[in-house]
Order: C-alpha cells, then structure tokens, then sequence
C-alpha cells in the first residue's frame, strides 16, 4: 500500500508521502523518500518495486538503494520547467560531485542532461556513460594542466575559475592542443556575485570572500586578456551562490548581477551567449525542511533573466543551470542492520549500525540531521529515543540524535532517508571499513550500480618495502 492521507499514529509510515497528487507530478525535492516508496502487506519498506530488506539479504549493509524513477522525474521536472518558463533556449547539467558513477551519468544524459564535472575522475566517469562531451563544463579551483588538457581534447566547456586556468589554457593553445585542429577552446568565466544566502558557511560560495571564481572588479582585465588570445572563445559567464538554499531571493537578485556581467563581456566584443545560474535549490531531510519545487525554482529563475535581459537591451542568452542534490538526493536511501544496543539509564539509548561516518560523513562533517526508520515494522509505534550510532572508532561517528523509533533488535533494517547526495561521494574507508555497494531499482527490478568493496579491495594498493617484510 501507498499512504495517502495521514494515519494519526507515529509510525514509520508517516515518511511516506501524504500528498495526493500522483507521483509524476511531485516535486522529489520535497519529499522525505523515494517517490516509488511504499508499504507491502508484510510491513515493509519498498522502494522501486522491491523490498528494502530482501535487498539486504541479497545485497549485504550497508547499502545504498537509489530509485531510478524519483531520479528521471526530478531530471525531467528541471528540464522540462526550464523549457516551460524560459523562451530562450536552456539546458541543464547534472552537477556530478553530488553523485559520480557510470549509471547515475548514463540516466541524467539519457534524459537530455548535460553533466557538471570537477576533475578527470569525473570527466572519464561522464564520457564513458555516453555523455556527449559538448554537454560536459569542466568546474575547479585548482584544476591540474593534466586536467585541463584532457577537457580541451575531450571537447569539455572549460570553466575558468582563476589566471592559473586562462594562463594554462593559453599556452596550451599556443602549443597547438584543441579538440579540433583550428577550433578555439570554448571557456566560460566564473566570478563571485557578492550574493549571500542561509546556508552552511562550508557550502557557501557567492560571497567575495570565497575559494570559487574571479572578484567581480577584475573582469575587465579577464575579457581583455581572453579576446586577445585567439585559442579561446569566451561563450559566457557562471556565477554560483551556494547549495542547500531554501530561499528564491537570492537567485532571482543573481540573474541582474550575471546579466551586468554578461553586458561587460559584450563590450569586448566575445561571444559570450550563455549564463550558467549554478545550482543550490535545497531538499528536505526533515520534516520542518520546507524547500520550494523544482518549478518554482526555474520560475523564479526564467522570469529574472528575462526580466534584466530587457533592462539591459540584451537579447535572451542560452540559460544553464547545474542541480546536484536536488537532483539526486531524495532518489536515494542508505540501508543499516542494527547490532549492538547501549542503554545509559537517564541519558541515552545508544542504537549502533553496520555502517556510520564512512558511507556518510555529512553528520560529523555538517552536523547534518536526516530521519530514520525501521524498514521491517513501518506500522510498529515510535515508542523509544535512541541515538543511531556508526560503527567507526569515533566519539562523533553518530548518525541521528534522539531518532523516533520503534523498540529495535539486533538485525532489524533501518533506513536513513535523502542519501542520494555526497554520502556515496564523499565515503571513505576510516577504520579500513570497504565502502558499500549500491544498486538501482526500478518497478521490481534491481541491478548493482557500485559494487561493494571488499577488505583485499583496500589491501590492492598497498606496496610493503622487502626490508619490512614479514620474516618467514
């Protein structure tokens, strides 16, 4: 069953959604789980067709389960809202740091995405998916001349953040290296607008004060070198302001500020013809996360552009944008096994996982907060107040304080909820704990995305010096 209206007792059952629109037309973004999620006559958990601990009896803990359709409704939710509401042309890309691997790249192209990239990992990762590389802008503060020359022959869009990369691509062109012989590189100019937003200071980046981007009164002298230099053709501007942003405000104030920029471009007589917006529109991890939808986002956006292009005669330029949590996030769950308990009478009740700050380091990194459930009682009271604890040697390995839970024991499943953005990205192997596997679901059927790593998987790259060896 699907619940639709609400029960009138805590349980699990109160993640799922309450909304009675149908699945396709609910903004994912505001969801707590998978728009797929449901409730079978045994009490559990399915997301995409199957269910959650079959998954872990097959698949192993942890384990992330991303739904494949909560993924193709929010990357065609962006696309067709920028269609809707912008009369120019636009084109969105998955910004794949939230998420990198073949199949997560592979779905976002396969429904007209471009794709966000910041280093050769994730350029090899999108082109082997069959990304088309004219869809690739490559991002960084520090890209390597390794980098940089492989996106230049890839064909990639070259975001330049700062000198290092014009200065780098110059002379790469003055050596002859291009995608196509004769062809200048495409670049586009990442400033700072001097936008600030509610967020986390760690995922702020339109402040002057941040790593991202040239000081905006330093674009005159950066059009001025890049229409000298006949290697690179400087095709627009890019300006980000942050992630996890829950107002309109500040986008709708970027669009003047980028339209000003791009007016100044012009004066130089480039050919700058694109904005790219960033991205930055926040998900709900709980339940008092109120984000706007998808397609109050791209209004807001569209309207603006539009709006300041006519102030400043302009015509419409191609518009970008780069989602990546909102893309990604609430299409995904991360799996546990319960093991031990530890009660302190009067204080806390600590529940401890299979898994913690190696498959999800947000918590201990953000302070993040995300709800749990019990995905083999979803019916079942939240009668207790426990502290979901990681496995890690690690005083702060926690992953939810004071979670509502039913009363849990040893090999019960619980389920953390919008994992789909920077956990499987930024996992580690603290405590040489192998990182786990993921699979896609999709209308009851489950293929493994990311293989689960093995303890000789994090043995395969150690080299022993002979005079250390183990003496026989």
């Amino acid at each position: 069953m699907v619940l639709t209206q609400s029960i009138g007792v805590e349980s699990g059952l109160q993640y799922l959604s309450e909304s009675q629109e149908p699945r396709e037309s609910r903004s994912p973004n505001q969801e707590l789980l998978p728009l797929t999620a449901s409730v079978n006559s045994r009490d559990r958990l399915e997301i995409g067709g199957c269910e959650v601990t079959a998954l872990v009896e097959q698949f192993g803990s942890p384990l992330y389960i991303l739904d494949e359709e909560t993924l193709r409704a929010t990357s065609s939710q962006y696309r067709d809202a920028f269609k809707r509401y912008y009369p120019g042309e636009s084109q969105v890309l998955y910004a794949s740091k939230a998420w990198s691997c073949l199949a997560v790249c592979a779905i976002a192209a396969s429904e007209g995405l471009g794709i966000d990239v910041v280093s050769s990992g994730e350029i090899k990762t999108a082109l082997q998916a069959g990304v088309n590389p004219d869809k690739i802008y490559f991002h960084g503060n520090n890209k390597s001349r390794t980098e940089i020359e492989l996106a230049v022959t890839s064909g990639c869009t070259i975001v330049a953040d700062n000198w290092w990369d014009l200065k780098t691509l110059a002379e790469l062109g003055k050596l002859g290296v291009s995608h196509k012989a004769g062809e200048p590189t495409r670049v586009m100019v990442r400033f700072t607008p001097g936008i600030e937003c509610h967020t986390h200071d760690y995922i702020k980046t339109g402040q002057i004060d941040s790593k991202f981007g040239f000081d905006p009164n330093s674009l005159g002298e950066v059009f001025k070198f890049i229409s000298e230099e006949p290697s690179l053709s400087c095709v627009g501007l890019h300006a980000h302001i942050g992630s996890q942003i829950f107002e309109v405000q500040p986008h709708h104030d970027l669009a003047e500020v980028i339209i000003q920029a791009l007016t100044k471009a012009r004066s130089y007589d480039l050919p700058a013809t694109e904005i790219n917006i960033g991205g930055g529109l926040g998900i709900r991890y709980t339940e008092t996360d109120d984000p706007p939808s998808i397609q109050d986002w791209a209004q807001t956006i569209c309207s603006a552009v539009v709006a300041a292009c006519d102030r400043h005669q302009l015509p419409w330029p191609k518009l970008l944008c780069e989602p990546g949590r909102s893309l990604v996030g609430t299409a995904c769950v991360t799996a546990y096994t319960v093991g031990s308990e530890k009660v302190i009478p009067g204080v806390r009740t600590y529940l401890s996982v299979d898994g913690g700050m190696s498959d999800n380091p947000r918590p201990i990194t953000y302070q993040s907060v995300y709800r749990v459930l019990a995905a083999n009682k979803m019916s079942a009271p939240l009668t207790e107040t426990v502290t979901v604890a990681g496995k890690h040697c690690e005083s702060g390995d926690i992953l939810i304080k004071d979670a509502k839970l039913p009363k849990c024991q040893p090999g019960d499943i619980l389920v953390v909820t919008a994992t789909g953005a920077y956990n499987y990205s930024m996992a580690s192997n603290y405590n040489r704990v192998p990182r786990p596997a993921a699979v896609l679901v999709n209308n009851g059927e489950v293929n493994t995305i990311v293989q689960r790593e093995t303890d000789e998987d994090l043995l395969r790259f150690d080299r022993l010096p002979e005079r250390l060896g183990v003496k026989k």
